[in-house]
């Protein structure tokens, strides 16, 4: 793939903000939990859609001693990592990119307008702290608000638009702006460190959606790899699925899968407020599964696969239906011929946003009901997915 002088500017700053985190400070489990410095890796990592570079480090250190081939990749970026060489084709999908920005334009006075990437709501932008991601390294920035000393009372519960917001480096002009190393184009993530939730059930961090999707698709990959299973598993980390699903349409023409699987964030209705309607996933009691979302609807026999190793196994399933909500099972759905496909989730607070919560015991049983059924499948029940004919 061709990289211009300015990606190769770009991915130097990447690798340093890989090992040191976007907070400054090396990435370390709870008391030696892999999982757990796993997920704080994953969370820390910064990779907006198209500056997937970090995340893109972690996945491949991951999944490298665990594939049975050659790690692929696709003209997008995503990683494309393979167990098996016969039997059915696979493709487990997560997604590698975050919500995030680039900046767009840096003023006189040296602030910084910025181009959002992804589903940000206004309200959750402002008075927030960032890393913008330039060529001397990360340059923390914060975007302003208005004084509510001076803001008209009429105007004080209103949101502020996304265009008149700006990211305040501490620069007096643009010179100053061009010495720290950030241009134009430069990439923009949120700046939330990982956090342990007091009890330590729940994890606090940035990128859940879809970073605890790509968690599930390594810790799965790590059991089959010493499991018997009957087909070929592509483990795949797409890319810039906030900006349209974009890299899963290229992955999924690369792979060709019979059988499709996505791993994403799940949006929770347990929080105040009676809105039953929007969306009924509880966090803490277990992974679930989207029946409908505005970009797939799930295939019927895929669902009942997936209850029915979910009840042999003992796991908790939830389900839901979400508008405003599209995934990658969309693109394994109607790519290359057309798929079966589900959507399996693991449930996350506040998901578009700098600061969401996952719950382990949630994450650990998404592992468990991915394992299972990726090691129950074989030639025939791939068939049985696959039959669309009448019956006699």
């Amino acid at each position: 793939m061709h990289r211009s002088l300015r990606s190769s500017r770009w991915f130097g700053a990447a690798v340093f903000v890989l090992l040191v985190g976007v907070s400054g400070r090396v990435a370390v489990g709870q008391a030696g939990d892999r999982v757990v410095g796993l997920l704080e890796r994953l969370s820390n990592a910064a990779g907006p859609p198209g500056a997937e570079e970090p995340v893109r480090a972690i996945m491949v250190s991951e999944m490298k001693p665990l594939a049975t081939e050659a790690i692929r990749y696709d003209g997008m970026g995503s990683v494309i990592a393979q167990q098996g060489k016969t039997g059915p084709r696979i493709m487990i999908d997560a997604h590698m990119d975050e919500l995030g920005g680039m900046v767009r334009r840096v003023t006189p006075t040296g602030f910084l307008s910025m181009q959002m990437l992804g589903g940000w709501l206004d309200q959750a932008l402002v008075d927030q702290r960032w890393i913008i991601l330039g060529s001397k390294g990360p340059v923390h920035a914060v975007t302003g608000i208005r004084d509510i000393h001076v803001l008209p009372a009429e105007e004080r519960g209103k949101v502020f638009a996304r265009e008149t917001v700006f990211l305040d480096v501490g620069a007096k002009d643009a010179a100053a702006v061009a010495a720290m190393g950030v241009e134009p184009g430069d990439p923009v993530v949120p700046d939330s460190p990982f956090l342990v939730m007091s009890g330590g059930g729940s994890y606090l961090g940035k990128a859940w959606d879809d970073r605890i999707g790509c968690a599930v698709l390594l810790e799965a990959m790590r059991r089959t790899a010493s499991l018997p299973h009957a087909n070929q598993l592509f483990y795949v980390a797409t890319t810039q699925e906030e900006v349209g699903l974009r890299g899963a349409r290229a992955a999924v023409a690369a792979v060709k899968p019979d059988i499709g699987i996505a791993l994403e964030g799940g949006i929770t209705g347990d929080v105040p407020g009676d809105r039953p309607e929007e969306t009924q996933v509880k966090l803490g009691a277990g992974p679930g599964m989207f029946l409908y979302d505005s970009s797939t609807i799930a295939n019927r026999k895929m669902v009942a696969f997936t209850r029915k190793t979910a009840a042999a196994k003992g796991i908790p399933l939830q389900s839901d239906l979400v508008q405003g909500y599209g995934d990658d099972s969309a693109e394994m759905q109607t790519g290359d011929g057309g798929a079966p496909t589900i959507n399996l989730v693991v449930p996350v607070r506040y998901t578009h946003s700098h600061n969401g919560i996952v719950n382990r015991q949630d994450f650990d049983q998404a592992v468990e009901l991915l394992t299972a059924m990726l090691v129950q499948m074989d030639a025939k029940t791939v068939e049985q997915l696959r039959n669309f004919a009448p019956a006699p």
